[in-house]
């Protein structure tokens, strides 16, 4: 059976994480903070108290939803609960034997928020993430990498973090589609894509709700979170395509994450109308000539998509940790059986399916 490459996982981030801190930063780590059952945050009733806010404020305007911390009465007595948490690697392994998973890159859950205006507080979050991470890596390197999270406000350290990641079983450079006040075209950035070049490591747009000033007006409770979070990549993706940024790093690929494709063809029209026959080829060729990896989700056409990106594009993951359980709903994204699903498809041929699960991410993550 060909390899799977299951290529956006994530982990509830745990108080030992926190541990992490160095001695000056302790009294500033993020501490768990509770409240009865029945505020209006209801039984999303555990949250991590930053710089004086509660991540995540699940319900009102300001409003986001994360599935961390797992004290969260929703989350707190589920079975998988230390896997979610990358504390029990083995119920981890066993639950990725049982989707047919040989690998899993894993992404953050806390750090799709913005948490802090504090740069020395950015950097003391963002170093504690990435020193468990490596150190989950370090116990199972041949079937968990992850994707380092840079502290943007900061350049230098960002490059420190980057190196470190890239020693210690880092694929890729975490990004939201919009980071604070800056959108991705910015040459802000341009440091840490240099260096992300440099290193081999793809810049990876995950959905998040990376940008204060738009998660301010919206209402969660009545959004959810299509626009604040599942909008930004698609932000990303036209500012960086219509810009030409892929131009400027000739060999750095990107990657946008876990908001589905179906948005493309739309994307590039409006970029069209935008540039006209700025750009020679709208279809497969750009995106491979740009190094675009796009991530598919299960129910939608990928015959259809294939046509559009072309087949050495699209990848697949089953974003576990954030996937539904009995009395939990789980996050629109998951798919946990996307692997036998895809597998039992005759609609699409078995070597594009292939390539879904396994080549396309494996070239977006530097792992061929």
């Amino acid at each position: 059976m060909p390899r799977v490459l299951d290529a956006d996982t994530h982990i509830l981030e745990p108080a030992e994480m926190w541990q992490h801190f160095a001695e000056a930063m302790y009294p500033r780590r993020p501490v768990l903070v509770t409240v009865p059952n029945d505020t209006l945050y209801r039984r999303s009733n555990a949250f991590w108290l930053i710089d004086g806010e509660i991540f995540p404020k699940p319900a009102g305007k300001g409003g986001f939803l994360l599935l961390t911390p797992a004290e969260q009465e929703t989350a707190r007595d589920r079975p998988d609960r230390r896997s979610r948490e990358l504390l029990d690697l083995d119920y981890r392994l066993k639950d990725m034997d049982a989707m047919g998973a040989d690998l899993q890159v894993v992404y953050p859950t806390l750090f799709l928020a913005f948490l802090t205006h504090d740069v020395e507080l950015e950097v003391a979050l963002c170093r504690a993430y990435n020193r468990f991470l490596a150190g989950v890596w370090a116990k199972q390197p041949r079937r968990l990498r992850w994707v380092v999270i840079p502290p943007l406000r900061s350049v230098e350290a960002s490059l420190q973090e980057l190196r470190f990641g890239k020693e210690h079983g880092a694929v890729g450079v975490f990004f939201r589609g919009i980071e604070k006040d800056r959108t991705l075209e910015d040459p802000y950035f341009f440091p840490v894509y240099e260096e992300a070049q440099r290193l081999d490591l793809p810049i990876c747009i995950h959905t998040g709700a990376g940008c204060p000033d738009w998660t301010r007006v919206i209402d969660v409770t009545t959004s959810f979170t299509f626009p604040h979070v599942r909008l930004l990549p698609l932000v990303a993706f036209r500012n960086i395509v219509s810009n030409k940024v892929p131009e400027r790093f000739p060999t750095l690929r990107w990657a946008f994450v876990e908001t589905g494709a179906s948005w493309l063809p739309y994307l590039l029209h409006s970029i069209r109308g935008t540039h006209g026959d700025a750009f020679e080829d709208w279809g497969p060729k750009l995106f491979e000539r740009y190094r675009l990896f796009v991530a598919y989700e299960e129910a939608e056409d990928l015959g259809y998509l294939v046509k559009v990106v072309g087949e050495d594009h699209l990848f697949a993951g089953t974003d576990y940790g954030h996937h539904a359980t009995p009395n939990f709903p789980g996050d629109p994204s998951a798919q946990p059986h996307m692997v036998a699903h895809l597998r039992a498809r005759e609609d699409v041929p078995a070597s594009v399916i292939d390539k879904v699960l396994y080549d396309n991410a494996a070239r977006l993550y530097g792992l061929v």
